[in-house]
């Protein structure tokens, strides 16, 4: 296979992996919006739940392409590992928060998350420049979105 179409085959596989992993964590967001987040008390800055799925969608496309420009630019294999860290995390929030519908629990793991966001944009930035600012506004949304989930533990505990 000529190395143009193993690099497309790249990424199309990043694109693949990323939005299953939105694909999970939306099995378990999906069912719980309508009914027990729109029950429960939050703050007046929380955007309003239409705002969610094209924020999420753009930010599961950069990091596919940021998780392939690092992928391409790195002689090892820790910029994937890192990748797939923090993508089952993502998904793994998803079922703390709205799967078992706590946000102590959803709270507990938003900070592994975040953190391995860190060490991820750390180790993307080293690889690639590109692929580190490619994950900035996963953090800064991530961060964002932990502010929220204290608010909303912190409202109804």
């Amino acid at each position: 296979m000529p190395q143009r179409n193993k690099q497309i085959l790249a990424l199309v596989l990043f694109f693949v992996v990323s939005f299953a992993a939105a694909a999970i964590g939306s099995s378990f967001t999906a069912p719980a919006i309508e009914s027990w987040y729109s029950t429960i008390a939050k703050p007046a800055w929380n955007p309003p739940n239409a705002i969610f799925a094209p924020v999420w969608t753009v930010l599961f496309c950069m990091m596919a392409v940021a998780g392939w420009l690092a992928w391409r630019r790195s002689a090892s294999k820790l910029p994937v590992v890192f990748f797939a860290v923090q993508l089952a995390l993502n998904s793994f929030w998803s079922f703390c928060f709205f799967g078992l519908r706590n946000p102590a629990a959803g709270l507990a793991e938003i900070v592994f998350l975040w953190c391995a966001i860190v060490a991820n944009t750390v180790v993307f930035f080293r690889a690639s420049r590109a692929a580190g600012f490619l994950f900035l506004p996963y953090l800064g949304w991530v961060t964002f979105a932990a502010a929220l989930n204290f608010e909303i533990w912190r409202l109804n505990s």
